[in-house]
Order: structure tokens, then C-alpha cells, then sequence
């Protein structure tokens, strides 16, 4: 007697069946994988750091066009998760990361023979498009797994990651400089995005079962953010961590030009003093950990809201008077130190407020995180590319953050 034929219906009903009866994976080894995973846009971002003068001659640009092409990754970035965030929670997790790095790996390899500033800054769009997704499936995962104050732990802990992949890229940058070129860094990209794509592929989990998932229509999709959008609380706490987002990105895209051509730090100097003021971030984060502890992930914020604001107006005051270079990595690592503070927390609280819609959510979040950024790196070079135009706009963006918070966050959580 043979076995009924099965309808692609069936056989997709009795997978689905079998995702949901699967038992849960191991949270720790998830955190690990996604510890992994997040450090491919922080790579992208800060490993051709070093380079960025020397690319400039080579392809005849400007400091402004060159930090172009940084806006261009951070705008795909942006981007990218406003649309990969409602897919995540129609597809699930996994294809989306899977897809999304296979682009990258593509984009680096390409990069490596862009002939132009335009055609590069095409190409780090498309990068920063397609490194997305682990950004944004990294934060739909912890809120798949987690909630509240125990979301804010998760969250401190990839921020160590976070915090890392800045110390690591711009040092590895630098040293790889000494053997290659600028074309050599994205070489080192694309291998890096292809050893990801291999452990997504053996090791990511799904989180999301069929059960929760959502329809990816452009109209489900519209009303998501509409609905975002209405909660004043979650827009606030969206805004605080873009502004802090933008503060830490005036001194991603500032710093290269800074202490290498005003303070005359060479290309491995600075990727030393640039993975200094990482190690403060990265502390600052797990000093979160223990904080919480203590205090709640509010308190928390709000105390680094007001120590980042009045660092960045210390560190303006020093660079008009004209500081060393000693005052100078001062002032930016007690910054650092303070957005360390700001960001596990914020975006836990919003996202504690939307689990029903997760990816949707940490897209919208993640998108003001780089659309402030985007915005914040051109900015320096257009003021000038020194100390003091750097200062400016990361007092700009903390204050921006204190403030947002004073108006808005503070008075509906306490």
C-alpha cells in the first residue's frame, strides 16, 4: 500500500509542528553565537579606520567624502534593519542572517576593486545593508529569550562584543596596513563574513516559532511602526539611544583625522589609543551588569545621561583651550565610558515594551541608532575634522540625549 502523497501545506504544517515541539535551545550558547555575529557590523564599520587618510589620497578625495563612506555603511545599516526587523518576525531568524552575510561577503570582495570613492561608497551601503541583519536578529533574539532588567544583562554582555570588535578592528586595521593596502582590510572583511555565514549555518538557533510569527505585508509592516510610533515612552527611549549612538559615532568618524593629523599619532599609534577608549566602553558595560544589581536599569541611564553630557562639555572646554593630547583621550574615554552606561539600558527598556513585535521594534530602534550616526560623521568633517568640531558634535548628541530623556523618558518611568 503506498504512503499518501504529501502537499507542500503538509509538509510545511508537520515542520512547523516539529519547530514548535523542539526543545529550546541553550540561551547561553545562543548569547555566545549572537556575541559573534554582532561583531560583523562593528568590524565593518572601524576596520578601514586607520586607512581612511591614506585612502583619501589614493582615490583623490576629501575628508568629507571619504567619511562618506562610513555614512554610507551606517545609512545601510539604518536601512536595512527597518526592513529586515518586520521580515525577522514574519520568516523567523535564521534566513534573514544567513542571506544578509552572504551579501556582505559579496559586498567586501567587490570593495576590494572599487576604482572610485562613488563606486566604494555604493559598495559600503550594500555592506552595511546586508550586515543588518545580524545586527537586528541579534536584539529580536534577546528579546525572543529575555525581558526587563534580565534583557539589560543580555544586552551588556553583546555590548562587551560591541566594545571588542572597536578594539580589535582598528588595531588589526592598522597592522594590516603594514603588509597590504586599504584593499588588503576589506580582503580580511569578506574572510571574516564568511567564517560568520559557516557558524550561522551550524550554530543560530531558531527562536521564533511559527506561532508567534507575523505576515510581511507593506500594510501589517506600516501598521507595526504606526503603532511604534503612538508610544511617546518607546519613541523617547528610540531617541535617547540614536543621540548616544551619534555620540559615539562624531568619535568613530573624528578620531582617525584628530590624532592622526592634529596630534600626529601614525596609523598603529592610533589604532592603540583607539582600543584604549574601547576598553572604557567595553568596562562601562559590564559595570552595567553589576550596577543592576543594585539600582534599576532607569537609574542607570539616567546617570549616565548626566555624566556623558557634562564629560562631553568638559572636553569641548579643553579642546577651545587648546589641551594635549593626555586631557584630550581624558575627556573622549570618560564619554565613552558614560554611552557604556546609556546603551544596554535603553534599549532594553523599549524593547520590554513590544515583545509581540520584536524584530519590528529592535529595527526601528536600531535604525535611529545609525540614522543618528549617519548624520554625525559627516557632521565632524564638515566642521573641520578637529579636536574641537568633534567635541561640538558629541556635546550636541549627549545633550541631545539628556534632554530627550528629561522631556520625555523620565517623567513616564520614574
Amino acid at each position: 500500500m503506498t504512503a499518501p502523497t504529501l502537499t507542500a501545506a503538509d509538509r510545511r504544517s508537520r515542520r512547523d509542528a516539529a519547530l514548535e515541539a523542539a526543545p529550546a535551545p541553550s540561551r547561553r550558547r545562543v548569547v555566545l553565537v549572537l556575541g559573534a555575529l554582532i561583531a560583523l557590523g562593528p568590524a565593518t564599520i572601524d576596520m578601514y579606520l586607520p586607512a581612511l587618510p591614506t585612502l583619501g589620497d589614493e582615490l583623490s578625495a576629501s575628508p568629507a567624502a571619504v567619511q562618506l563612506t562610513l555614512t554610507g555603511t551606517l545609512i545601510g545599516l539604518g536601512l536595512g534593519q527597518l526592513v529586515l526587523g518586520p521580515v525577522s518576525d514574519a520568516v523567523g531568524r535564521r534566513l534573514p542572517v544567513l542571506i544578509g552575510t552572504a551579501v556582505h561577503v559579496l559586498a567586501s570582495l567587490l570593495c576590494i576593486v572599487a576604482p572610485s570613492i562613488e563606486v566604494l561608497g555604493g559598495l559600503r551601503l550594500v555592506q552595511g545593508l546586508s550586515a543588518a541583519a545580524a545586527s537586528v536578529v541579534a536584539t529580536a533574539v534577546v528579546r525572543d529569550l529575555y525581558s526587563g532588567t534580565a534583557a539589560a544583562v543580555v544586552l551588556s554582555r553583546l555590548m562587551l562584543v560591541l566594545g571588542t570588535a572597536p578594539v580589535l578592528a582598528p588595531t588589526v586595521g592598522g597592522e594590516l596596513l603594514r603588509l597590504t593596502s586599504w584593499r588588503g582590510v576589506f580582503g580580511a572583511l569578506a574572510a571574516l563574513g564568511a567564517l560568520l555565514l559557516l557558524l550561522a549555518a551550524r550554530a543560530l538557533p531558531e527562536t521564533l516559532p511559527p506561532s508567534r510569527r507575523r505576515p510581511a505585508t507593506v500594510a501589517g509592516t506600516l501598521r507595526a511602526y504606526r503603532g511604534l510610533l503612538r508610544d511617546r515612552t518607546y519613541v523617547g527611549l528610540v531617541l535617547v539611544t540614536g543621540s548616544a549612538m551619534g555620540a559615539l559615532f562624531a568619535y568613530v568618524s573624528g578620531s582617525s583625522f584628530v590624532l592622526q593629523e592634529q596630534y600626529g599619532l601614525d596609523e598603529q599609534q592610533f589604532g592603540l589609543a583607539f582600543g584604549a577608549g574601547a576598553a572604557f566602553l567595553i568596562g562601562s558595560t559590564q559595570l552595567n551588569v553589576r550596577l543592576l544589581q543594585s539600582f534599576s536599569p532607569q537609574q542607570v541611564l539616567a546617570a549616565g545621561l548626566v555624566a556623558g553630557t557634562l564629560a562631553a562639555g568638559a572636553l569641548l572646554a579643553a579642546t577651545v583651550a587648546g589641551a594635549g593630547l593626555v586631557v584630550l583621550l581624558a575627556g573622549l574615554w570618560a564619554v565613552l565610558a558614560a554611552v557604556g552606561l546609556v546603551m544596554p539600558n535603553a534599549p532594553a527598556l523599549a524593547l520590554s515594551r513590544h515583545g509581540e513585535a520584536a524584530g519590528t521594534a529592535a529595527a526601528l530602534l536600531g535604525a535611529a541608532q545609525f540614522a543618528v550616526g549617519a548624520l554625525a560623521a559627516p557632521l565632524v568633517g564638515l566642521l573641520g575634522t578637529d579636536a574641537t568640531a568633534m567635541a561640538l558634535v558629541i556635546l550636541g548628541a549627549t545633550g541631545s540625549a539628556l534632554g530627550v530623556h528629561l522631556a520625555v523618558v523620565r517623567p513616564r518611568l520614574g
